[in-house]
């Protein structure tokens, strides 16, 4: 008996091992099938933490000029002109993908690469053409802010939410801390997205869609040229490109390099890769949204014979399926998208204003820490709400704006290129040849457009 018990008891012993091996097994595939249905989230979240300053640039760029610049050539010419929004994209991230090195590499912004490279005339130049340009965007991304809101309360005037609209970008830029200011201007992105829900709403013939994207067609009427170069001059902005090359430096501060030296020497290839992904993503971002703006406008507005946008309201009734909402999302989209571009327009202005005379500059740092950068971005804004004061009118201001930049970003694309492709300052992340070729395509594209443009006037 006692014989027995002995060996029921061995064998108990001898199996537990094994069962607990296959309770492990089983605990095991459970967890892994946990895991497994977690990791599209997980990269999911992941992707969204590699963006930064290439989302936040892409999505500036659809400010309310870039808005009204696609709004007024899907309302004249249709889908004819949607190949532009797949045309730009390569050039627009390619150039930004440069202006992003630049600031990586040299762990400088694009003034001061420019001051330090190039004689002051020419550094003076390029900043006294981005202080027109932005001056100029400004004033007309403000009027149209408030045109949208006024849809909403029209009680109130127009300059009164200009001053608003300007205050509230003040704010945000001189007293929000740069970390928790650059998250918000990644979710504020959101809200272009109301154009992708109109186009997949009103039963476009995407066929249509499609076949006016990947074929291109042209009229060569002055009308449309000089809108093709509003097109151009607000998807591949001069802004944008101070903007891109600082925002690297700030984030590379962000992450403790606080000096040049300490900023050049943090630079690999893992940087550069998760670089990439940023903004060839916001660029895409970007250009999508342009496609949608197009297509939206295109399918509501000319479907119904409405080709020429003039006023706020018939700007907004390219989201007229969303019925009595279509005024609010409309007013949503633009201040949104506003305030996400204003800052950044006078950002950039301070930005290139500052490395030019060598001051203090940052949005990391405080107003006292360095007043005559903030100084700048006030002056910017002032004069923008002045310029609105002598009733500039909104739509006509956004594409004007759209044009200046088409026509000023050739001359500063130069400098981009060129300090991208010199082995001196960039070392092994220099352009490589196809790229500078690009760069080079994108001078001359933008160059004929532009003076195309201006030769319109006339």
């Amino acid at each position: 008996m006692e014989k027995k018990k002995f060996q029921e008891e061995a064998e108990e012993l001898f199996e537990a091992p094994a069962k607990l091996l296959e309770e492990g097994v089983v605990f095991i595939e459970k967890e892994e099938r946990v895991l497994a249905s977690k990791k599209p989230f997980k990269r999911v979240k992941e992707y969204w933490g590699t963006l930064g300053p290439g989302l936040t640039t892409g999505a500036a760029d659809d400010d309310p000029s870039g808005i009204a610049a696609y709004s007024q050539a899907g309302a004249k010419y249709g889908l004819q002109l949607i190949w532009l929004s797949l045309f730009t994209y390569p050039f627009m991230a390619t150039v930004q993908e440069m202006c992003a090195r630049i600031g990586l590499v040299s762990g400088q912004g694009l003034a001061a690469n420019i001051r330090h490279q190039y004689s002051p005339s020419a550094l003076h130049t390029v900043t006294i053409l981005l202080l027109f340009a932005n001056v100029f965007n400004i004033a007309a991304d403000l009027g149209m802010m408030a045109a949208a809101s006024r849809l909403l309360f029209p009680s109130i005037g127009l300059e009164m939410f200009v001053i608003f609209f300007a205050l509230v970008s003040l704010i945000l830029q001189i007293f929000t801390p740069y970390a928790r200011y650059a998250k918000y201007l990644k979710y504020l992105t959101f809200a272009l997205l109301s154009y992708v829900v109109v186009a997949f709403s009103i039963g476009l013939d995407w066929g249509a869609v499609l076949r006016h994207t990947f074929i291109p067609s042209l009229t060569f009427s002055k009308d449309q040229i000089f809108l093709i170069c509003a097109i151009l001059g607000t998807t591949i902005s001069p802004y944008l490109f101070f903007w891109q090359t600082s925002q690297e430096v700030e984030e590379s501060i962000l992450r403790g390099e606080t000096t040049i030296a300490e900023r050049r020497a943090q630079m690999n290839p893992h940087i550069l890769k998760k670089m990439r992904t940023d903004v060839w993503s916001g660029m895409f971002f970007s250009n999508l949204i342009a496609f949608f703006i197009f297509a939206a406008v295109a399918g509501t507005l000319y479907s119904n014979g409405i080709t020429d946008i003039i006023t706020a309201d018939q700007a907004a009734l390219a989201l007229r399926p969303f019925g009595e909402f279509a005024f609010l999302l409309f007013a949503l989209g633009i201040v949104g998208t506003g305030l996400l571009a204003v800052p950044v327009l006078a950002g950039s202005t301070a930005y290139a204003i500052s490395e030019s005379f060598g001051w203090k500059h940052g949005l990391y740092l405080k107003l006292k820490q360095a007043r005559a950068f903030y100084g700048v971005i006030i002056v910017a804004m002032t004069l923008g709400i002045i310029a609105n004061f002598m009733h500039l009118d909104p739509i006509r201001g956004l594409i004007y704006a759209a044009v200046i930049n088409g026509v000023i970003a050739p001359f500063i694309l130069f400098f981009v290129v060129r300090l991208s492709s010199s082995r001196h300052l960039m070392g092994e992340y220099a352009n490589r040849p196809f790229v500078a070729f690009v760069g080079w395509v994108t001078i001359v594209v933008m160059g004929i457009s532009g003076i195309a443009a201006v030769a319109t006037l006339f």
